[in-house]
């Protein structure tokens, strides 16, 4: 039976729950972090610890427990599940307090960890590629910060996505309001002009993506020339290859945006070649 582990202890999704004056119920104050496994093991359990200490400091949020207590209860969630590859999800809210937009030092967070069967894309996403809109001046940037973190609001996203995937599109590609492409609802994106790997870099409406830091290391450990520019979309249209990433899809072509086909409409060479090299390093034990 697969538990929800709620503040230290397990409980049955069915009765596991939280206050409805929590912090992250009420105004979506808290921060998420989403893994995988593979043959239950945690894939890059320690970048994802490290994202999440740095989003909680940006967001003034002292979490409640060590790395080596995250590890832990990580772990020990992914034991109570039936076999298979998993998606766990981390989330951290601010915790219950009375009405107010205050931050209250005294509060104790939140901390939830639940795990739920890994659902990838069709195998025809992989063979055929996906099809993206571009949204102009839809990208999610949170007042104060300069670099993207994990916050549990995500309204912005969930109604975009609605709107691209009513149009027949698999994702929403992100642009902010001086026209540069960002990145995904969910992924990051990447493309390949004459052989080289190009992607946004991390900032105020970028997140830095875990999938995202491996793939520009592998193509650095391959000798693929790889730059981290600011994108237009006239450079999506025109690209050689596209292609998002994030945990759950790991590299995932892009075939058409907004109506323009990726080259000739297909997988590039490059995209299968740094996925093959992502699953080796998968299979070598990250």
């Amino acid at each position: 039976m697969n538990l929800v582990y709620l503040n230290g202890l397990f409980s049955r999704p069915e009765t596991a729950s939280v206050s409805v004056f929590d912090r992250g119920f009420c105004y979506g104050d808290g921060l998420f972090e989403t893994l995988r496994t593979y043959s239950n093991r945690v894939f890059e359990l320690g970048r994802h610890l490290d994202r999440l200490y740095y989003s909680a400091r940006a967001i003034h949020l002292d979490l409640p427990m060590t790395r080596g207590e995250w590890t832990q209860a990580v772990l020990e969630t992914l034991a109570m599940q039936a076999q298979g590859d998993c998606m766990l999800r981390i989330a951290v809210s601010r915790g219950a307090q009375t009405a107010g937009l205050n931050i209250l030092a005294d509060t104790a967070p939140t901390v939830v960890i639940t795990a739920r069967p890994h659902q990838p894309p069709p195998r025809e996403s992989y063979l055929n590629g996906v099809r993206v809109a571009l949204v102009p001046g839809s990208a999610h940037r949170i007042g104060g910060l300069d670099r993207q973190i994990k916050s549990s609001n995500y309204l912005s996203h969930i109604l975009i996505r609605h709107e691209v995937v009513n149009r027949g599109f698999q994702e929403a590609v992100l642009m902010d309001g001086d026209n540069r492409v960002t990145e995904g609802t969910t992924s990051n994106i990447f493309i390949v002009h004459k052989g080289h790997l190009l992607t946004p870099p991390p900032g105020p409406c970028v997140l830095a993506g875990i999938t995202r830091e491996v793939v520009l290391e592998l193509a650095r450990k391959n000798d693929v020339p790889c730059t981290e520019v600011d994108l237009s979309a006239e450079q999506i249209f025109q690209a050689d290859e596209v292609f998002l990433t994030n945990t759950g899809i790991e590299l995932l072509p892009v075939s058409c945006a907004d109506g323009h086909l990726i080259a000739d409409g297909r997988p590039g060479p490059l995209t299968r070649s740094l996925h093959r090299l992502f699953l080796k390093n998968i299979e070598a034990g990250f």
